[in-house]
């Protein structure tokens, strides 16, 4: 069975920093592009980064580049989106997501077949 556990979100000041983890089973990292979503309130669902399962490839939204890092730890099959820089605007609920569409990494939800449940950031003072 294949699951993806998020943790980390929490209440953070504007320009305060949170890690946030992705716990996988069921698979092994390396064998499935992974990336983060997120959804504010009132808000569609969008790509925040990906990595692509060959190594070698991550992706950002514009918005965010400089500030967001994804990265992994095969060892652990964690995976993590390091924020900095937090701003009111981030507040929403962060999801990991895994598929195998394509050959790198995607920002879109339809090339990813397995999702976490959510873990809520909030970004305010």
């Amino acid at each position: 069975q294949l699951q993806l556990v998020e943790s980390g979100g929490g209440l953070v000041q504007p320009g305060g920093s949170l890690r946030l983890s992705c716990a996988v089973s069921g698979f092994t990292l390396g064998t499935y592009h992974i990336a983060w979503f997120r959804q504010a309130p009132g808000k569609e669902r969008e790509g925040v980064s990906c990595a692509s399962r060959s190594g070698g490839y991550t992706n950002y939204i514009d918005s965010l580049k400089g500030r967001f890092t994804i990265s992994g730890d095969n060892a652990k099959n964690m995976v993590y989106l390091q924020m900095n820089s937090l701003k009111p605007e981030d507040t929403a609920v962060y999801y990991c997501a895994a598929g195998v569409v394509g050959v790198l990494c995607s920002g879109y939800q339809r090339d990813y077949d397995y999702w976490g449940q959510g873990t809520l950031v909030t970004v305010s003072s």
